[in-house]
């Protein structure tokens, strides 16, 4: 036990560097496998490297290197202009169909950063355009990402899946996807009217002190400018006169800048079909997949290569396949299975759950949430086992709850928010961003338990 003990605090040591240095978990959780399986556990080199996630490994590349490609040649540039087309002077759908296109792009198999990062510049200066608060934005564009990321495709979606394979339910796939998506969908909801309605306030508030009508809705936020070209560009605020207000309906309609259909970007919306196509029809491996749409459009385009290849989040690969070796050392040396007892120990699979979902919502809001997942699948197996409960309520929970808090400003999704904000609102940003995970943490496993665990919904 005492053996356990330590490498488990090693490996709380990686998440807390790699959390408040810029040093990688990923590769301090590496190294640490090689240290604490070798010297502590007495297991060879070579049964450390046969921990490696080769098959993880593959699906981050190809889904990062695809969806790079797909950033670099425009495509991303087409599917935001189409947006603005379609809301027209329609200001509830702007939420709505960035929603959709993050909850797309992840569904296709994009890394949840990846599509917050290719979504929420496009997605935050268009919302400027109709008075829609970053924050707001954001927080709909995150929950968006992680409605389509449990899809069958994603690399989230493929570690839960684990989860209910080990669990006899790998025909649930599909539930599981859908029940995440509505449960995003719906927080998403919630969260852009929480908070338009307190941006409102404010508003109202500084209207009253004689910066515009009270009866006027903005068309800019008083705290931001979008330039006039295509989506939209943050520049700093004006500092005097204050914005003009005028509304949206009787507003003058700014024409979007207009993004060809070009062949190359034609060839990559039907790449990314393909790409669903191979891995949901035939069974393909989703990184195999991905990397044979990616050298299709890098033949078509060959100069796309080496931006895509050097755009590609390399730090966050190496901190998932990282983590994961280190989880399978942890496995190997059986520190998982005495973790297991000592779940199992409380006597009770339901409240198993519970404590489950509050400690990967926890270390995920610090932490990677694919590293999350694969240190706690091991755990929630036997959990998702018991007779009482049904695997797919417990997988369920535990996805929602470690993926829920990934608006943190300290996990990925948080910081490429804290990014789309300008340097003065930058504090405001952080903090608004970190109540709203902390909300999160305290309520959403708590809910989800509720929902799929004890009412067994699933």
């Amino acid at each position: 036990m005492t053996l356990a003990l330590i490498a488990f605090a090693v490996l709380i040591v990686a998440f807390a560097i790699g959390s408040f240095t810029r040093i990688n978990a990923g590769l301090i959780a590496t190294v640490a496998a090689f240290a604490v399986g070798t010297l502590v556990a007495g297991l060879s080199i070579k049964d450390v490297i046969a921990q490696f996630p080769a098959g993880l490994f593959f699906i981050l590349v190809g889904a990062t290197l695809l969806f790079a490609i797909v950033r670099i040649n425009g495509t991303i540039d087409l599917l935001a202009y189409w947006a603005e087309l379609l809301a027209g002077n329609r200001r509830f759908l702007v939420p709505v169909l960035m929603f959709v296109l993050t909850a797309a792009l992840a569904s296709a198999g994009a890394f949840t950063p990846a599509a917050i990062a290719i979504v929420a510049p496009v997605g935050i200066a268009l919302g400027l355009r109709f008075g829609i608060s970053p924050l707001s934005m954001g927080l709909v564009i995150v929950q968006g990402a992680n409605a389509g990321a449990f899809s069958p495709v994603n690399p989230f979606g493929v570690l839960a899946n684990v989860m209910l394979e080990e669990a006899g339910a790998s025909g649930d796939s599909l539930k599981l996807y859908l029940y995440c998506f509505v449960f995003n969908a719906v927080l998403a909801f919630l969260a852009y009217v929480a908070i338009e309605s307190i941006m409102k306030r404010r508003v109202a508030r500084d209207t009253g002190n004689g910066n515009g009508a009270p009866d006027e809705e903005p068309i800019e936020s008083p705290a931001f400018h979008a330039t006039g070209g295509g989506a939209g560009t943050l520049v700093a605020p004006a500092p005097a006169p204050a914005p003009s207000k005028v509304t949206v309906t009787d507003g003058p309609k700014i024409a979007p800048e207009k993004v060809a259909a070009t062949p190359t970007r034609i060839l990559t919306l039907v790449g990314i079909a393909a790409l669903l196509i191979l891995t949901t029809v035939f069974g393909i491996d989703v990184g195999v997949a991905s990397l044979v749409v990616a050298l299709v459009l890098i033949a078509a385009n060959p100069g796309v290569q080496k931006p895509a290849v050097e755009s590609m989040p390399w730090s966050a690969v190496i901190l998932v396949t990282g983590i994961v070796t280190y989880v399978g050392m942890l496995e190997e040396m059986g520190a998982l299975e005495q973790l297991q007892k000592g779940i199992a120990g409380l006597g009770n699979g339901s409240v198993a759950a519970l404590i489950t979902s509050y400690v990967v919502g926890i270390v995920s809001a610090f932490a990677s949430t694919t590293g999350t997942l694969g240190v706690i699948t091991p755990i929630v197996t036997p959990i998702a086992m018991d007779p009482l409960l049904t695997p797919l309520g417990v997988v369920t929970a535990i996805a929602i709850s470690s993926s829920v808090v990934d608006v943190s400003p300290m996990s990925t999704s948080g910081a490429l928010l804290m990014a789309s904000a300008q340097p003065k609102d930058e504090r405001m940003f952080f903090r608004a961003l970190l109540l709203w995970a902390v909300a999160m943490i305290a309520i959403v496993p708590l809910l989800v338990w509720f929902i799929f665990v004890q009412l067994g919904i699933g």
